[in-house]
């Protein structure tokens, strides 16, 4: 199970961070990371990192984004800073375990003056 927090309304140039725990052995799959989605378009990833920590973004979210993981807490975390409205969208975390694929249930993120 996927459980993601974080989402909401912030103005151009806000920031937010998004979390996702995963429970159980999903921490431990491959492709942990953040995807969203706009009505119409097919959802794109956003972010993702390694189970040693090596992160990739997406070109359009490069140096405003950090991906980052808690051990402890089995959590993936996405910092969002200089939000602009073409992030709008809705989120969704992402882990994959063999050829079966995880999502969690997405949050809104709203960027709007």
């Amino acid at each position: 199970q996927l459980v993601e927090s974080g989402g909401g309304s912030v103005q151009p140039g806000g920031s937010l961070e998004l979390s996702c725990t995963m429970f159980g052995s999903l921490f431990y799959g491959s492709g942990r990371g953040w995807y969203r989605q706009t009505p119409g378009k097919q959802r794109e990833l956003v972010a993702d990192i390694t189970s040693s920590g090596t992160p990739n973004y997406a070109d359009s979210v490069k140096d405003r984004f950090t991906i980052s993981h808690d051990n402890v807490n089995r959590t993936v975390l996405l910092q969002m800073n200089n939000l602009k409205p073409e992030d709008t969208a809705v989120y969704y975390c992402h882990v994959q375990i063999g050829n079966a694929v995880y999502w969690g249930q997405g949050t809104q993120v709203t960027v709007s003056s």
